[in-house]
C-alpha cells in the first residue's frame, strides 16, 4: 500500500492508494479529536463528496477543534470566520476598493476565498450575511458588482453552530440549510475518550502540533475517484425512495429537497469509496440518511408538540421502508454484479 506523492498527475487513484490517503487524514485528525472515529468519517466523507458540513452541538465538545483537525490534515488555504451580528456580507465575499494610484476600482477578496472556509458559529450573524455563502455553496463562484469570481478546487464550508444558546441568534433559512451536505452532533465522549483527551491536551494543544498530510491535488484526486464508484439503478432508485418518503410523511410539514438526492448519492459514493469498494450499497444509503436529510425537513406542529425530533422521523421512515430486493445479495458483499443482475 503506497500514499500519493504531492505533485502527481491528476487522475483517480487505486483503491490502495485511497485508503492509504484517507487513513492517513483520519489518523492525523484523530490525534485531537478522541474516540469520535465515525464523526471523523463521515466529516471526509463529505470532503470527497464536494459537500459543506454543519456540526450542531452544546459547547464545549470541540466542534470548532474537528473543523480545524481537517483544515490543518490538508495543505490547502484556510480561512476562519467567527460569525456575529455586526459581520457583513463583504467581510465573507469582498468588496471592490477604489484604488488612487490606478484610479479604478480593484477587488479585495474576502474570507470565503479558501479552499476550506471554517464558520464559526454561523447562527450568530444576520440572515443578510448568512445569504453571502448560498452563491459560493451551491456554484463555487461569488459575485460582486456584477463580476463573477470563481473559488479554488476543492472548495468546502465548515459551519458550526450551538443548538442551545438560541439567544441573539437568527436561525439558518431552508436555503441554507439545504445546502449543507450533512449536519453531525460532537456528543459528549465516553469516559475512556476523556481520560486520554485529559492526559493529551492537559499541558499542551495537540492542534498546535498537527501537520499537514495531503494537498489540494491530492484531495481532487479522492474527489475523481469518489465519483467513479459504481451505483446500480437499484440502488438509486432507493435513493429517490428514501427522499420520497420524506415529502410524504404525515409528520412532515416540507420534505427533503432534489438537492438532498444527489448529495445523498454523492456522498454515499464517497463512504464506499472509503470501506475499499467500487459500488454502493443500499446500507450506505441507510446510514447517512439521517445525517443527510434530517437537518432539511420541517415537522408538522403536532410533531413539534410531541417532541418528535428530525432525527428520530427520518430513521423511522430508514425502518419501514423496504429494500429494493432481498437483504442477502447485499449482505455477502459480492460485487456490483449481485444486484446489478436483479435490476434487470
Amino acid at each position: 500500500m503506497t500514499t500519493p506523492t504531492w505533485g502527481e498527475p491528476a487522475g483517480p487513484l487505486t483503491s490502495a492508494e485511497f485508503r492509504a490517503a484517507a487513513q492517513a487524514i483520519m489518523a492525523n485528525i484523530e490525534q485531537v479529536i478522541e474516540g469520535k472515529s465515525a464523526t471523523v468519517r463521515l466529516a471526509l466523507a463529505v470532503l470527497i463528496a464536494e459537500g459543506h458540513l454543519l456540526i450542531e452541538d452544546v459547547p464545549g465538545v470541540g466542534k470548532t477543534k474537528l473543523a480545524k483537525a481537517l483544515a490543518r490534515s490538508i495543505d490547502c488555504s484556510v480561512r476562519r470566520i467567527q460569525f456575529t451580528p455586526d459581520l457583513l456580507p463583504s467581510d465573507v465575499t469582498g468588496v471592490s476598493v477604489y484604488n488612487q494610484e490606478t484610479r479604478d476600482f480593484e477587488f479585495k477578496p474576502g474570507a470565503v476565498f479558501a479552499n476550506l472556509v471554517v464558520g464559526d458559529e454561523i447562527n450568530r450573524a444576520s440572515p443578510k450575511t448568512q445569504s453571502a455563502l448560498l452563491e459560493c455553496m451551491e456554484e463555487r463562484q461569488v459575485t460582486v458588482d456584477g463580476t463573477t469570481y470563481e473559488l479554488q478546487a476543492p472548495f468546502m464550508v465548515v459551519a458550526t453552530q450551538n443548538p442551545i444558546e438560541m439567544e441573539g441568534t437568527y436561525p439558518l433559512p431552508e436555503a441554507q440549510r439545504d445546502r449543507f451536505t450533512a449536519r453531525i452532533a460532537m456528543g459528549y465522549p465516553d469516559p475512556r475518550a476523556e481520560l486520554a483527551m485529559l492526559s493529551g491536551h492537559g499541558d499542551h494543544d495537540p492542534l498546535n502540533d498537527l501537520r499537514a498530510v495531503a494537498d489540494a491535488a491530492l484531495v481532487r484526486r479522492l474527489i475523481e475517484t469518489a465519483r467513479a464508484v459504481h451505483a446500480a439503478d437499484a440502488v438509486q432508485q432507493y435513493a429517490i425512495a428514501l427522499v420520497t418518503a420524506t415529502r410524504e410523511a404525515p409528520e412532515i410539514r416540507l420534505g427533503a429537497s432534489p438537492r438532498s438526492t444527489l448529495q445523498l448519492l454523492r456522498t454515499a459514493k464517497a463512504v464506499a469509496a472509503l470501506e475499499g469498494r467500487d459500488y454502493v450499497l443500499p446500507d450506505d444509503l441507510q446510514a447517512l440518511a439521517v445525517p443527510v436529510l434530517a437537518h432539511r425537513i420541517i415537522p408538522t406542529a403536532d410533531a413539534q408538540l410531541n417532541r418528535r425530533t428530525t432525527d428520530a422521523i427520518v430513521a423511522e421512515i430508514v425502518h419501514r421502508l423496504p429494500l429494493p430486493h432481498a437483504r442477502n445479495p447485499y449482505d455477502t458483499r459480492d460485487g456490483r454484479a449481485s444486484y446489478e443482475s436483479r435490476g434487470r
